[in-house]
């Protein structure tokens, strides 16, 4: 490594203040990897540097025709870089908060540089939030109400929003920074409904966190005293409904059997007299 032209290097574009006015921005989530794009092919006898922070340290860097590769010792940057020899793109791999900065690419071609500002966020990976029932929302006088839930996030280190959803339909909503001494949201329901799903979601720019709301924070309104009420109340409802139908039967089937009983009965009297009758004319 040639040490010395690159000490001369950075003191040069320290000095010169020649980095480029213009930055791209690039936003990632802890544990994630970057790539940062020199948007060029690279040539024979190009020479790629990339640096990092305001200190110009060395990161890694590509020779020109021998196309040697040199990574920076910097324990930050150990076994987390990778140069494309192609292209001079810079990946960094299982990324971590103190990777954020300024990113300084130098391009040397024909004798002549070129710059390019890379300005990295590396966010802190958004917690899971966490659901708890509250049960001081809950009176033992309130029928209505019985189901109450909050939905907390803790160890935020960037404004997120913390929000309700009712399938895709948004429910409420409120906006959570590390200051901030409000970090729940709460949903009232009476129960929870099978066809109904209920999350909640933390989300900032780049990253969204999930939880959904299930039967161990809330009971299903299968399982509410008012609905087995309700069932038994249908229940014994339908058992009074087919018993008056079987009375009406049995009492149709006597009326029915009766008539029959007594047109048999008339018949019967008719052909008695008339063979009296027949018999009277003979005589």
């Amino acid at each position: 490594m040639d040490i010395c032209s690159v000490f001369l290097s950075m003191m040069f574009l320290t000095a010169c203040g020649v980095f480029g006015d213009e930055v791209k921005s690039l936003s990632v989530t802890e544990g994630e990897s970057v790539t940062l794009h020199t948007d060029i092919v690279k040539q024979t006898d190009d020479k790629i540097v990339w640096y990092y922070g305001p200190e110009n340290t060395f990161v890694a860097r590509i020779n020109g025709m021998n196309i040697s590769t040199i990574y920076s010792d910097d324990e930050r940057f150990k076994d987390r870089m990778k140069l494309n020899d192609q292209t001079g793109d810079l990946t960094i791999t299982h990324i971590t908060s103190q990777h954020s900065g300024l990113y300084k690419l130098k391009i040397s071609r024909n004798k002549k540089a070129s710059y390019k500002n890379f300005n990295l966020t590396v966010n802190a990976r958004l917690p899971v939030p966490a659901l708890i029932r509250d049960s001081s929302q809950i009176s033992s006088s309130s029928s209505s109400l019985k189901c109450s839930v909050l939905c907390s996030v803790m160890n935020v280190s960037h404004d997120v929003s913390v929000s309700w959803y009712k399938g895709k339909s948004l429910l409420s909503s409120i906006s959570v920074s590390e200051h901030s001494i409000i970090r729940s949201i709460s949903l009232h329901l009476e129960c929870l409904d099978d066809s109904d799903v209920y999350s909640c979601v933390i989300n900032n720019s780049i990253s969204t966190q999930t939880q959904h709301l299930n039967t161990d924070v809330c009971h299903k309104c299968s399982d509410s005293p008012n609905m087995r009420r309700n069932m038994w109340i249908i229940i014994l409802t339908v058992i009074f409904a087919l018993l008056i139908c079987v009375i009406i039967i049995i009492k149709h089937k006597r009326r029915v059997q009766g008539f029959k009983a007594a047109a048999t009965r008339d018949f019967s009297r008719s052909s008695e007299d008339s063979t009296r009758i027949t018999r009277e004319k003979h005589c």
